[in-house]
């Protein structure tokens, strides 16, 4: 159990984006979260609220933002994902820096790349144009990013050279055996067995890259470091039908509940175990916080259709150049989202002119949000199951099958965002606070209390410090 919090350690803020509270008490509760309810043991716990609650701003790039710069989205104003890089408002990482100490940022959503002796950064998988810091780290941060980013994708599987040379990266930065095993024994099921349990692929990344925040966190000791994860996020947007179907309309064929409805619960487990390796790591030496900014609940808004759709472009670059679409480059945001470089304005307006022009089942294709002069993003928004012939029309006389440029995405989506959160504060004693709500914006002036780093607070923070509550 780690020493009192006056030793002024270095703080390891945990950040599992999207888990649940309730999911949490209630698997803590049956024994299958033993290492959750150990770090629970010997915690300050609190129920976080975003720091605004209109549904439009209950997104976890802009929350996480929040919690990061201390700033609520009325004072930051960053909407999209990957604008935070762009954005200049002072963060945890910067502030430390300024102040002399190290830091180090394993993936943490939105935030703005930093470099320096000693200091770490990993950029989010949908962030990953910024470069990581040292560079040798661009291996790694470019391999995630692909398979997150095209995880969906018939063609998005990293090539063979890259998949070696991410290995053989792996190898000498900090690649422990069980994970190497354990992402063999993976690829092998799904070749073997079923190619469907590849949605459990994405614990294999966490189980990577905790071998490689353990690698480098060990090298470079920083004050403050962050480690990130989705994949449980990721899982309940997928599988909260699977997991408690009574209370879906649209009831998932037998076959898919046998096989996904232990998904989440999956997810969790899969999670609960690098919780365990960092306590074991290093909760005799650092302040461990365990934050997930928002969490989840069923989405049952489009059950009246069977349910939210998805679709994506089978090539993105080929379906621009056929409809007209002349841009520098175009990147995946998200799942069915992309952002979109064009050399100037009047070919970012003809771009945005074709995108609204596009249509099929008597629907506009595309969501269009002009993001600058010269960039927006785009992604298809039809949400209804779409005919098997169904036309898709676009600028002129552009006229094809919808199934010819766009695939529909396996999962229908079944979670959504929830205001409520987890703040845990390992301290060696239990003190739990869950029947009062403390903000996100509490989270940062506690950090930089707990560290004592004697750094200047800016004077826009709304939020207060939670130190003499533990």
């Amino acid at each position: 159990m780690q020493a009192d919090l006056k030793d002024k350690q270095p703080v390891i803020l945990i950040e599992l984006n999207e888990l649940c509270p309730p999911l949490l008490d209630k698997w803590m509760a049956s024994g299958d979260l033993p290492n959750f309810k150990a770090f629970y043991d010997q915690s300050a716990t609190f129920i976080t609220s975003p720091d605004v609650t209109d549904a439009k701003y209950l997104e976890p790039w802009i929350q996480w933002y929040s919690l990061h710069t201390g700033l609520p989205y009325s004072e930051h104003g960053v909407f999209n994902l990957t604008d935070g890089p762009r954005a200049d408002h002072e963060d945890i990482w910067g502030l430390l820096k300024q102040s002399g100490q190290r830091v180090m940022n394993c993936g943490s959503m939105n935030a703005r790349r930093f470099e320096g002796d000693g200091d770490i950064f990993i950029s989010d998988p949908w962030c990953a144009e910024q470069s990581a810091w040292p560079r040798e780290l661009n291996i790694f941060q470019n391999f995630v990013a692909q398979n997150v980013q095209e995880h969906s994708s018939a063609n998005g599987a990293a090539k063979k050279e890259n998949a070696a040379a991410f290995m053989k990266f792996m190898a000498s930065h900090g690649l422990k055996l069980p994970t190497a095993a354990g992402l063999a024994k993976q690829i092998l099921t799904e070749k073997t067995s079923d190619q469907r349990l590849s949605y459990k692929r994405v614990t294999q990344l966490d189980r990577l890259q905790y071998d490689v925040f353990r690698h480098y966190y060990r090298k470079t000791r920083p004050a403050f470091a962050t480690f990130f994860s989705n994949s449980v996020a990721h899982l309940q947007h997928s599988f909260w039908r699977h997991m408690d179907p009574d209370v879906f309309t649209n009831k998932p064929a037998e076959d898919e509940l046998a096989l996904y409805q232990g998904a989440v619960k999956f997810g969790y487990q899969s999670i609960d175990k690098i919780i365990g390796s960092i306590i074991k790591d290093f909760g005799k030496d650092a302040t461990l916080i365990f934050a997930t900014a928002l969490s989840q609940q069923p989405f049952t808004k489009y059950e009246a259709q069977g349910g939210q759709h998805f679709y994506r472009p089978r090539d993105i670059l080929n379906l621009l150049n056929e409809i007209g679409v002349q841009c520098d480059h175009v990147e995946p945001v998200m799942t069915h989202q992309y952002m979109l470089h064009c050399h100037d304005k009047p070919s970012a307006d003809a771009a945005e002119r074709a995108l609204k022009s596009c249509t099929a089942e008597n629907k506009t294709v595309f969501d269009v949000r002009r993001e600058s002069d010269t960039s927006m993003y785009f992604g298809s928004q039809i949400s209804i199951k779409v005919g098997e012939d169904a036309p898709f029309s676009g600028p002129g006389e552009f006229f094809s099958d919808f199934y010819t440029h766009f695939y529909q995405i396996d999962q229908s989506k079944s979670g959504c965002h929830h205001p409520d959160g987890c703040l845990w504060i390992r301290t060696g004693h239990a003190r739990h606070h869950e029947n009062e709500r403390v903000s996100i914006l509490d989270i940062a002036p506690t950090i930089m209390d707990i560290l004592g780093a004697g750094v200047h607070i800016p004077e826009n923070w709304q939020g207060s410090s939670l130190t003499e509550r533990l």
